[in-house]
């Protein structure tokens, strides 16, 4: 029995292992090729052995990258800080205006609740080259192209609705006795809404959020037809490291490594809240 179960733990570790390699390796050559040059990189056949250098780095950040054509100067930093803005401002307006209507939804019953639900929903699953023409049209009639405002509005289309059914699963995963024996000690709505209700859904709160600010982070055709070069995010500045002289890999690669930092460091802090927050809100009843 005690070998039978040695070998269950052994087989068990050893799967694992195998599962975090296959899903860790890319990550871990994009990180070595962000240390190589071109020459390196496209060398035949592929060596682990190399000369590490921050070449790659610094041509981010100082916003020089080295072509074989000569300096072509780029604006990666910005690009990044683009990223940041645009993702933390519009989860932050997605929460504002999210979660009460996830909690109207999901305590009141009203007419055409149900269809006004699915029809936000359904915004996250259209496509955005299907809304991307009258966009740009209302956006110039609007004076909202080419800045921060009106990507930050255009987001909603992807942050919101994420937000509002996850919420909304969590919210009616909470029994309502509690608000109820709070609401009969003579407290407000908006008392029981901001200390009872919110404080119990923060986990699915939190997880919703991190999943938002991910999608908002990883868009790229929005950003793409309404922004020009100064408001884009990474993912659409990633374009400048495709030159008419080739591809830079090396760049490319650092590149990865310094946009997907902020989402990585942001996804390992609110981990515990990303498990417990999408589990619950995943379970009726």
């Amino acid at each position: 029995m005690d070998h039978s179960s040695t070998f269950e733990k052994a087989l068990r570790s050893a799967l694992i292992t195998l599962v975090l390699i296959f899903f860790l390796f890319p990550i871990l050559w994009i990180f070595l090729m962000s240390l190589q040059t071109n020459e390196t990189i496209l060398r035949i056949p592929p060596s682990i052995l190399f000369e590490p250098n921050l070449d790659n780095y610094r041509a981010l950040i100082t916003g020089k990258l080295q072509t074989t054509a000569g300096n072509l100067d780029i604006a990666f930093m910005r690009n990044l800080w683009n990223s940041v803005l645009l993702s933390t401002f519009s989860v932050a307006l997605s929460l504002l205006l999210g979660v009460p209507a996830a909690y109207a939804f999901a305590r009141f019953k009203f007419r055409l609740g149900e269809d006004i639900a699915f029809t936000l929903l359904s915004f996250r699953f259209a496509p955005p080259l299907l809304v991307l023409l009258p966009l740009s049209l209302y956006f110039k009639t609007l004076g909202l192209t080419n800045t921060y405002i009106g990507l930050i509005w255009v987001y909603q289309l992807i942050c919101l609705p994420l937000i509002l059914w996850i919420v909304r699963g969590y919210f009616e995963d909470i029994s309502p006795d509690i608000e109820h024996a709070y609401r009969i000690a003579g407290n407000s709505w908006w008392k029981t809404f901001t200390r009872v209700a919110i404080p119990l859904a923060r986990p699915g709160i939190a997880a919703a959020g991190l999943l938002a600010f991910i999608f908002a982070w990883n868009n790229f055709v929005f950003a793409l037809i309404l922004a020009s070069a100064d408001k884009q995010p990474v993912t659409v500045g990633a374009l400048a490291f495709v030159t008419a002289s080739g591809i830079q890999y090396g760049q490319i690669a650092a590149a990865i490594v310094l946009s997907v930092t902020p989402t990585l460091a942001l996804a390992l802090y609110a981990q515990r809240y990303l498990v417990e927050g999408l589990s619950m809100g995943a379970v009726k009843g």
